[in-house]
């Protein structure tokens, strides 16, 4: 089995056993967080558990490549190891449905981190609260100036960022970033913690037009040895955030496991599979899936994806395009730029570009920086990436969406 595990050894054996004594249940929620009772959880869960993807033969491969459309089964067909030997056949099919939905379109956005303080322990995120790094954050002024900077490139979609901080980063100091973004930029999105309905109903109506949640682990067990302290801690929670989100009126949500952390195939299952239930309860709702691999992070260069290759990379990202052929792809910048513009070529349908993962990284009139998240590969500019993308026959698209 290919399965990648981080062990708790990247921790000294004191702040583990201090931590073992004061962790809190993470299963049940803490007082504030709002449990909207829903029945998707235990589906994904059940269903990740039955996924043994050893029993997938060479025949199911085929007959889940060939199908028009793909059912659950197909889909962890297209997941398990039988499928590795088949991967250019499943990477025409998927181009195939990419070109059928997106034509030759791909959408382009640039991530903007206006703050990365955070009061999690998540031992793989260079972020969490014990790592020492410099921590910082945007005041309006300079959220407005980063902002400016971005749009001059000429991209029309932004990402909004912060570490995982209710204390620092306020539901009402979002909300005033998009406010501020709603003044240059067509779509805006957001990948902050997770908050309640009423909440996301209030960032909507700022201006915030989608939600991404990195689950980074279905598998609640590892998802507990992962995250040691904070509100993230709470699994339940965090898994149900992209429905508070639907009915907070956001129009499109996204999903992700960070692939690496624990079994990457089923991981992958789990988030295709809880994107299927939720489109099914929701169908006006958009959906997104992203594919981040495991990079390393400061002070701790061990944390290295071992068992995702990228040969296993294009296999989960062309099985998402066949299971749910109208979801947006996003390729991160994780990944180098051969490998980006290789997925964007057959079943990716949005990169990034220009990016950054430090705070206050887009002018030099900004004093007080904050250190990266993690480590990219794709250093590429707006341009850079917009000429790739002609270059291989690809239509670059700043937004699709206008508000009236």
């Amino acid at each position: 089995m290919e399965n990648q595990h981080i062990n708790e050894s990247i921790l000294s054996e004191e702040i583990l056993e201090d931590q073992k004594k004061n962790r809190i249940d993470h299963m049940k929620y803490m007082p504030g967080m709002e449990d909207i009772g829903s029945e998707i959880l235990d589906q994904v869960v059940d269903a990740m558990h039955a996924y043994d993807y050893d029993k997938y033969t060479a025949a199911d491969v085929k007959q889940a490549i060939v199908h028009s459309s793909r059912t659950p089964e197909d889909f962890a067909a297209l997941l398990s190891p039988a499928a590795l030997p088949f991967i250019e056949e499943i990477a025409q099919a998927a181009q195939i449905e990419t070109r059928k939905h997106f034509g030759n379109s791909v959408y382009m956005f640039t991530p903007i981190y206006i703050a990365n303080y955070c009061e999690n322990y998540c031992i793989y995120c260079g972020f969490n609260c014990h790592n020492k790094i410099k921590r910082a954050q945007l005041n309006e002024s300079e959220i407005e100036k980063e902002m400016q900077a971005i749009a001059a490139t000429g991209l029309q979609e932004i990402l909004i960022l912060t570490g995982e901080s209710r204390n620092k980063s306020t539901v009402e100091y979002i909300g005033n970033a998009c406010k501020i973004a709603r003044k240059y930029f067509k779509v805006i999105g957001l990948e902050i913690y997770p908050v309640n309905s009423d909440e996301y109903a209030y960032l909507h109506a700022c201006g915030a037009d989608y939600v991404t949640v990195f689950q980074e682990t279905y598998n609640s067990d590892k998802y507990e040895t992962l995250h040691l302290a904070g509100h993230k801690r709470i699994y339940p929670y965090r898994v149900n955030a992209q429905e508070r989100a639907i009915r907070g009126g956001m129009r499109g949500v996204g999903f992700g496991a960070l692939l690496g952390l624990d079994d990457f195939r089923k991981d992958a299952f789990a988030t295709g599979y809880h994107a299927y239930l939720l489109q099914r309860k929701y169908p006006h709702a958009e959906i997104a899936f992203s594919c981040p691999r495991l990079r390393p992070i400061i002070n701790n260069d061990r944390i290295n994806p071992m068992d995702v290759h990228e040969k296993q990379l294009l296999q989960v990202v062309c099985a998402y395009r066949l299971f749910m052929p109208f979801a947006s792809i996003t390729v991160s910048t994780r990944e180098c730029a051969r490998v980006r513009d290789n997925l964007v070529g057959i079943a990716a349908t949005k990169i990034s570009a220009g990016v950054s993962t430090g705070i206050g990284s887009h002018v030099d009139d900004i004093e007080d920086k904050g250190d990266d998240q993690f480590e990219i590969s794709d250093g590429r500019n707006v341009e850079e990436v917009y000429n790739a993308l002609l270059s291989n026959n690809l239509q670059p698209v700043m937004s699709d969406y206008i508000y009236v």
